[in-house]
């Protein structure tokens, strides 16, 4: 069975209090924190959520893009990663659950968006 919304994996750089605020409204949201990464590297980070198929958030945009780039000329797969440019909580959960409504799971896959 295919979902409608995407499901997502906040990295340690967002702040922890972003994934209620989002699971809120009703979407699945799962933390570093929550699946014991803390402290992991960002490939780590990255091969986590993509084998889980959760759409990977950040602020870390240097890394993840060119881990990205890494993983599309190795022809892997990710479902997604958004790299956040919004440092304020409230815009950043309002502009990601706006983009959880504009895009059904399937079409979160090898994209690099920004928020």
């Amino acid at each position: 069975m295919t979902e409608l919304f995407a499901r997502l994996y906040l990295d340690e750089n967002l702040p922890i209090v972003l994934a209620p605020m989002i699971q809120a409204r009703g979407f699945f949201v799962t933390t570093a924190h929550a699946e014991g990464l803390l402290g992991a590297v960002d490939p780590d980070h990255l091969q986590y959520a993509a084998s889980h198929g959760y759409c990977l958030v950040t602020h870390n945009r240097q890394h993840f893009i060119r881990l990205h780039n890494d993983r599309i000329n190795a022809g892997q797969r990710h479902a997604d990663i958004i790299i956040a440019f919004v440092r304020d909580v409230h815009v950043l959960a309002d502009r990601l659950v706006k983009r959880l409504n504009t895009l059904t799971a399937d079409e979160f896959v090898n994209q690099l968006l920004f928020l």
